[in-house]
């Protein structure tokens, strides 16, 4: 970043925040980047072999141009253009020009104080070029708006007046609607490109559609496409969020339909040059605000009632809490096996911090043999929330002992919860129920971390190394992973069982947790899937956050015993889930590698 850049952005911080706020943050994002600089610069290798072995060659592009479909939409491009510097229009221009479809039209709407004669060369370079000078600045809604008002085409795209697109965008766009005639909505994956074109790097791989994902984040961005009649709905820009006008609109068109597609290909350059906003990301505060208003808008047209906040220090990511309506009793199940330091250290944390009142702490006991530990249960029992139950049976069976727990607890609500946690939320009750009470969400996880603060679960996708893999394990507290998703609210396909929270009538309704196949691993994955199954959203909450101290209770899989039944329930899990771990993980990219957890590039075809 340039040294005038980060200027603007420490006056910036000084303003909104104060002295001893700006220095911290200034630290904060210069040990950001130093931890974080080998792992950008090792994806950004990955994405150049990437982009070799993946996108098309001169050969294929060429033949993309004899390819006919059955289907051939109007594609219209619409661009507010404000004081566009020349070579970057330029390039823009022939970026479609040089498109291997060729049915578009490009709608120009130029809200710049003075016409630029030298942009006219390049206007006239071909008829499907329609461009109005409006001689005035209407901010950006308006301008879009008047580009909008251009468009003659079966599907609307929308494109930034310094970004690229590559030649075979269209194409794509055109192959992917042939394949799903009933679309509404498409967005595609992007990166980043040097002003310069010499460039390419930061490759945004996103999920399919996601909506708490994009409730805290406009993840969606470029390239987005409305197919006109949905465009017709939602009736265009509005600049009561100018600066986050496409994530309100991204918004609208989402609740407008559930025709989208994601197509898992980087179609989109978004150019970082001096005033981009790639650049100034930082610099821009009233797109966050303006983000902000987008999401409140969005959720009070879906009746739901939620506060709105900042998420962090990464800007343009969103914190949503859910009102809790009425007061909900909860039921936090530890199953126990002796260790009481451990459970005192959990137990005490949700006694001292937890700010919701209405809930219970169930210890399961199961078969625990030391006197210090019934001697604590004694004090536990003198503490009105707290209850203990016996587990009747011997051994130890994960899945057993929480539906145990499940049908012996009067709770609306339940928490699955390890006895070797410790809570570092106050409102983690509020936050949990807040989500797990929409009619569309099945089951709720937490960011956990080790003792040393580094990442020990941040969601669960499935079909890593085969089965299913903790996402960003052990990322430092402090660093990003991939694009922020360790600090952003999203759907995923699973969360871990050692803090699991749902409405109990859901474990009635997917059969509890199956006691027969999975009995110590994948039961909370399998769980998850059930749910999922079912048609209900799997949610990771970054903001409610524990101290996992992972298997001090149960120990590691080191002996052969436990070893040969961590092999049967793998296979159990394979032989179950085999359709699903043959697919793509939707909410994991299939550019992404499968041997690892942390969203590493697949360089490989």
């Amino acid at each position: 970043m340039k040294l005038k850049n980060m200027i603007n952005i420490i006056k910036i911080y000084l303003k909104q925040y104060g002295f001893i706020k700006t220095v911290k943050k200034i630290f904060k994002v210069l040990y950001n980047r130093v931890l974080g600089r080998n792992m950008h610069n090792s994806q950004n290798e990955r994405y150049k072999m990437w982009i070799q072995n993946n996108e098309p060659t001169l050969e294929k592009i060429e033949k993309q141009k004899e390819e006919t479909f059955k289907i051939n939409p109007k594609f219209s491009i619409v661009i507010p253009m404000y004081n566009t510097p020349v070579i970057y229009f330029k390039e823009l221009i022939e970026s479609f020009i040089a498109q291997t479809y060729t049915n578009w039209e490009l709608c120009l709407a130029d809200g710049s104080s003075n016409q630029n004669k030298e942009l006219e060369e390049f206007i006239n370079k071909d008829d499907r070029i329609k461009y109005k000078f409006l001689n005035e600045n209407k901010g950006i809604a308006g301008n879009t708006n008047a580009a909008l008002e251009m468009a003659t085409g079966d599907y609307i795209a929308l494109v930034d007046h310094d970004d690229l697109v590559p030649p075979f965008c269209l194409y794509e766009l055109t192959k992917a609607i042939n394949e799903n005639p009933e679309v509404e909505f498409i967005y595609t994956d992007e990166d980043k490109i040097s002003g310069d074109n010499n460039k390419r790097y930061d490759p945004h791989f996103k999920p399919d559609f996601s909506i708490d994902t994009l409730r805290s984040n406009n993840y969606i961005t470029h390239l987005s496409v409305f197919k006109k009649e949905l465009m017709g709905k939602i009736e265009g820009f509005r600049d009561k969020y100018d600066g986050a006008q496409d994530y309100d609109i991204i918004l609208r068109a989402t609740e407008n339909t559930n025709k989208i597609l994601h197509i898992p290909k980087v179609l989109y350059h978004w150019r970082v040059h001096q005033n981009s906003t790639a650049m100034l990301s930082d610099a821009k505060p009233y797109a966050y605000e303006a983000g902000i208003r987008a999401i409140e808008d969005h959720l009070k047209r879906q009746n739901l009632k939620a506060k709105v906040t900042h998420g962090g220090d990464m800007h343009g990511v969103y914190q949503v809490e859910y009102e809790v309506e009425g007061n909900p009793k909860v039921s936090i199940l530890i199953p126990n096996k002796d260790s009481v330091k451990l459970l005192k250290n959990c137990i005490n944390s949700i006694l001292n911090l937890t700010t919701y009142k209405n809930y219970e702490i169930i210890i399961i006991e199961n078969n625990s043999e030391k006197e210090e530990t019934f001697a604590y249960y004694k004090e536990l029992e003198k503490i009105e929330k707290v209850k203990i139950i016996n587990y009747p049976e011997k051994g130890f069976n994960y899945s057993k002992i929480i539906n145990y727990g499940v049908k012996n607890c009067d709770g609306e609500y339940v928490v699955q919860l390890n006895s070797d946690t410790k809570l570092l939320t106050p409102n983690w009750l509020e936050k949990f129920i807040g989500f797990a009470s929409r009619e569309d969400i099945g089951a709720v996880g937490a960011r956990l971390y080790y003792k040393d603060k580094s990442i020990q679960h941040a969601g669960i996708a499935i079909g890593i190394c085969g089965l299913a893999a903790n996402l960003f394990l052990n990322t430092p507290k402090g660093v990003h992973a991939y694009f922020g998703r360790e600090c952003t609210t999203r759907n995923v396909s699973a969360v871990t069982g050692a803090c699991l929270f749902s409405k109990r009538s859901i474990y009635e309704e997917v059969g509890y947790m199956d006691e027969e196949n999975f009995a110590v691993s994948y039961n909370d994955v399998d769980f998850c899937l059930k749910i999922r199954s079912q048609g209900y959203l799997v949610v990771y909450n970054p903001y409610i956050e524990f101290i996992h101290y992972e298997s001090k209770t149960r120990g590691y899989e080191n002996t052969p015993e436990k070893k040969k039944r961590f092999e049967k329930e793998s296979n159990n899990f394979k032989n179950k889930w085999q359709k699903i771990l043959q697919a793509q993980d939707s909410y994991y990219n299939v550019n992404f590698s499968k041997d690892r957890a942390d969203c590493s590039i697949k360089a490989e075809k």
